[in-house]
């Protein structure tokens, strides 16, 4: 169904790009056809950059969002097609970009419920995303050590409910070997002090998940020690999860000038969350990189420049790992530098960059990504603002990029993290509070956007892309040459939180899926 909506949507797509007047009222001169654009320059696209007009493309993006009952841009969506649709015909209109969409296909859970109860009294309890649906009542059996291993599940798990500890290996795995092990549901409960929300991932080969909710270590702990004790548990499990099989689309648009051996490719991925539209997350990286693409057009590069937004990221980083895996070596070669933007305009706002240097948080990227880090630096202390480093961990879409030996930085204002005083100090603010206390929520709308945060992080993203469009003489030749030696890796996310020395690799786009640190993997 989804497929066939948004066949209908790119008709109206090419129809609108061919029909499209050019916004700013001129014309392209015949060939050459850069002899009346100037060479890029920074301080010229940064001042080109403007609150109103990023404002308004936020604003647009929640007007998709708020067309349809759902009231996000999620991934599959009608809401998200029209976003990818706005995005292709802003730039296909300039006749500066050669402009594409790539289809990917995805699984996507559009709607989940759960509920869980003991003795006929209501537990908290959270579904695990991807769960499969189901209604059963039975007793709870205990699953030995952590779930990892077939040979923990107990012969008594049959027709019952397995209940698992989180640790050591990925909560998609324990499900799936619940049910291999004839188990009806799964409870798995945190291994740390409070409550525990999760993704089980997206389908696995090793067979399918049975009902999955999560509870916290407090309740948990409680049921093992008195079913040790000899009590008998019986638990109600209900879940009902819609997963849907859709096509979705990356847009891809590069610079019909410039070098296309040496390529710089911007990042932002263009989907939200199913709580909400997504207007910091990531409607402002949209944006202001969509932004960013449209003024470009009045200049000329030395380098090749390609934005790609991305989808899928909420999912884990689907799309952007879908674009480097479609790439031959080749073409990777040709790709100089990735910058992401996701998250710029967060309302208790940090200067963030990404660590490429390794010298805050001790992971170092390819060669050319300390250099992008410091020209971040630069550009802030160059306007007197004060900036913080980021972990380079494969959080967003820069990910995959990191992976495939390219070199990669960016910057965002923050998400879920607490402020410090001392970043008080430095950045305003409140102490004590999220850096976007609406982070993955209904309320990330364009009222809750900090403007200011927004501009300046935006004219960042301009300097760059100019920067780099001119030349990736500040990358150095290493950055060329050695960084297709580098073997770079997705940090095992909650490793530290699994309590095991020896966690398990977790499935590439799950480590990458690192975005959503509240619903963890493992």
């Amino acid at each position: 169904m989804r497929s066939l909506q948004y066949g209908a949507a790119l008709g109206a797509l090419t129809i609108t790009a061919s029909a499209t007047p050019n916004p700013y009222g001129w014309k392209p001169k015949p060939k050459p056809r850069d002899v009346w654009r100037p060479a890029v320059e920074s301080k010229a696209l940064q001042a080109a950059v403007t609150e109103e007009a990023l404002l308004a493309h936020a604003e647009q993006l929640q007007d998709l969002a708020y067309s349809y009952p759902e009231r996000n841009r999620l991934m599959g969506s009608q809401a998200h097609n029209d976003t990818v649709t706005y995005i292709y015909d802003k730039l296909s209109a300039l006749d500066y970009y050669d402009v594409t969409l790539q289809p990917w296909n995805a699984v996507v859970q559009t709607s989940a419920d759960a509920s869980l109860s003991v003795d006929g009294s209501p537990v908290n309890a959270s579904v695990m995303e991807y769960s499969a649906s189901g209604n059963v009542t039975a007793p709870l059996i205990v699953v030995s050590n952590l779930g990892c291993d077939q040979s923990d599940y107990p012969a008594e798990v049959e027709g019952n409910i397995a209940l698992i500890s989180r640790g050591e290996c990925e909560f998609g795995l324990k499900s799936v070997y619940a049910g291999l092990a004839g188990a009806l549901g799964a409870v798995e409960y945190n291994n740390v002090p409070g409550a525990l929300s999760g993704t089980l991932g997206t389908p696995r080969e090793e067979g399918p998940y049975v009902p999955t909710v999560a509870v916290s270590q407090e309740i948990g702990t409680g049921w093992v020690d008195a079913i040790a004790a000899g009590e008998t548990i019986t638990a109600a499990l209900y879940t009902n999860v819609v997963i849907t099989d859709t096509t979705t689309f990356n847009v891809l648009a590069q610079t019909k000038g410039g070098d296309p051996n040496n390529t710089l490719i911007i990042g932002a991925h263009s989907d939200s969350v199913a709580a909400g539209p997504g207007i910091n997350d990531n409607g402002s990286g949209t944006s202001a990189t969509l932004e960013v693409a449209i003024q470009l057009s009045n200049f000329t590069t030395t380098n090749s420049v390609r934005f790609g937004f991305w989808s899928g990221e909420e999912e884990g980083l689907l799309g952007s790992t879908y674009y480097v895996e479609q790439l031959s070596a080749a073409e990777l070669a040709k790709l100089r530098l990735n910058l992401n933007f996701d998250m710029l305009a967060s309302h208790n706002f940090v200067y963030a960059i990404y660590d490429g240097d390794g010298d805050t948080f001790n992971t170092t990227g390819p060669a050319g990504s300390a250099e992008a880090e410091h020209l971040f630096q630069e550009y802030f202390e160059s306007r007197g603002l004060n900036h913080t480093a980021t972990a380079f961990n494969g959080r967003s879409d820069y990910g995959p990029f990191l992976e495939a030996g390219i070199a990669a930085g960016g910057i965002d204002t923050g998400a879920e993290g607490i402020k410090t005083p001392e970043e008080v100090e430095q950045f305003g603010g409140t102490a004590g509070v999220s850096y976007d206390a609406y982070y993955h929520s209904v309320e990330d709308t364009l009222d809750k956007l900090n403007a200011t945060a927004y501009t300046v992080s935006a004219q960042a993203v301009a300097h760059a892309v100019a920067t780099y469009a001119d030349s990736f003489a500040s990358l150095g030749q290493e950055a060329a040459v050695a960084r297709r030696g580098v073997q770079w890796h997705a940090p095992v996310l909650g490793r530290a939180s699994a309590g095991a020395s020896g966690a398990r690799p977790m499935r590439r786009r799950d480590a990458f899926r690192s975005k959503k640190l509240g619903i963890a993997y493992l």
